[in-house]
């Protein structure tokens, strides 16, 4: 593809910041990521990144576009220790209390956030005319006639500025692009927020291969009376498993007894029998998200040239329901859709392509947000009639694999939620039900 400029420059090394350069590279002869940490290993943990200790899991969708990006990935990733495995066939999972019937969706891959965020920076960095500048503080962006021209950067020893044809705000929820539109004189996006009040606590540990039997991922779900999760995947390394408790409200505590009394509540006793016997390989950790956010540049009708946003300084959803690298993986795809359209009017394009995106993503979980009665937020009747359809999905998926598979490839974002709404899902979501299993588990 032509190059449509020379320099563009991506803030953010973080997964959006490495898929939005990784689809610049296409079209800009030199693109340079500008991150404030000073990583001393490709797979180390970062400061920027707080919920890179926690379970993360690669979802069908994401994977799908990270293959388009890096041809050969997702067999690197295994051949190097990540762990991948048939969703449902060996992925057990509870929604409201009931379980989930197996069946096949597609694959999941399972591994640590820094290990993906290593390979992934090893093969942007292996594509030419890509360049990674650590160690550099972002301090405000160039501009002249109102156009954005570049950034300017700080490493400690003095400020510079790098110049760029095109610059993108891919630092996450932190992002200070809403205040720089206001001093360029531009409006603040519209911003939708739901206040969710959701706590991690996480640590990897050393387990039997088969500490969950033939299954390489479980994930248990609030239900009704106890507005707790818990997710524990296969991961990098020998016999390693990493274990991640939520909590709505109730936050999971980071002292061995309370860590393990709270895991009590959640987590099978099958499972929490191999859990007590487990040899711990991390501190217990914390994570606090408080507010899910979704910035609306689409509405935006006036944005500076030669400036874009990517990743969560777009939209940051509540991490429980793992969609935000898929989500960024996707952006990225967008933006590269967009970039073959040239530079005309490209912010406009751009933003309203990601919506296209983020728009479908948003709505189920926000849907699934307002079903915890935990969260404090006005419930509209489009909601509650909604809501009573899910209930009835979600008891069909406990007993119709059919029903399972479906649901699954919504939520792994392979196929639209409307989906869920074709006459075959329906009938078996509306079809009387007369069997015990469908006793909400204790």
């Amino acid at each position: 593809m032509p190059a449509l400029g020379g320099h563009a420059v991506v803030m953010g090394a973080g997964m959006a910041g490495l898929l939005t350069a990784r689809a610049l590279a296409e079209s800009y002869e030199n693109v340079t990521v500008v991150e404030r940490d000073r990583p001393t290993a490709p797979e180390q943990e970062r400061r920027g990144v707080p919920q890179g200790k926690h379970a993360h899991l690669l979802l069908v969708r994401g994977k799908q576009v990270l293959e388009q990006m890096f041809p050969g990935i997702t067999d690197e990733l295994v051949a190097n220790g990540a762990a991948s495995f048939p969703v449902l066939e060996r992925f057990r999972s509870q929604l409201v209390g009931r379980e989930v019937r197996r069946g096949h969706v597609g694959e999941f891959v399972s591994m640590t956030r820094p290990f993906l965020e290593g390979h992934i920076r090893r093969r942007v960095e292996a594509r030419g005319g890509v360049m990674l500048l650590d160690g550099h503080d972002v301090v405000g962006l160039a501009v002249h006639g109102g156009r954005v021209t570049g950034v300017r950067v700080n490493d400690g020893a003095g400020e510079r500025v790098l110049d760029a044809d095109l610059v993108v705000d891919a630092m996450g929820r932190g992002a200070r692009s809403p205040a720089w539109l206001a001093r360029l004189g531009h409006p603040a996006p519209p911003t939708d927020e739901l206040h969710v009040d959701i706590g991690y606590a996480s640590r990897l540990v050393r387990a039997p291969e088969d500490a969950l039997g033939a299954d390489k991922g479980m994930l248990i779900g609030p239900k009704p009376g106890l507005s707790r999760a818990m997710a524990m995947f296969k991961v990098e390394g020998d016999s390693r498993w990493l274990l991640t408790l939520v909590g709505y409200a109730g936050h999971p505590p980071t002292d061995e007894e309370g860590f393990m009394e709270f895991a009590r509540t959640v987590v099978p006793d099958e499972t929490f029998a191999v859990l007590k016997e487990s040899e711990p390989l991390s501190e217990i950790r914390r994570f606090r998200f408080p507010t899910s956010r979704r910035r609306r540049y689409e509405k935006l009708r006036s944005f500076p040239e030669g400036l874009l946003v990517a990743g969560d300084a777009i939209c940051s959803f509540n991490p429980i329901y793992g969609q935000g690298m898929s989500v960024a993986a996707l952006q990225a795809a967008a933006l590269r859709r967009t970039l073959r359209d040239g530079e005309h009017d490209l912010a406009r394009r751009y933003f309203r392509a990601v919506a296209r995106v983020v728009a479908p993503v948003w709505r189920l979980a926000v849907q699934a947000d307002l079903a915890i009665p935990e969260i404090q937020a006005p419930r509209p009747l489009s909601f509650r009639i909604t809501d009573a359809y899910i209930r009835r999905v979600q008891r069909a998926v406990s007993l119709d694999e059919a029903a399972a598979a479906r649901f699954f490839r919504v939520t792994s974002l392979v196929e639209p939620p409307g989906s869920l709404l074709r006459p075959s899902m329906a009938w078996r979501a509306l079809r009387p039900r007369h069997s015990a299993a469908e006793a909400v588990r204790p």
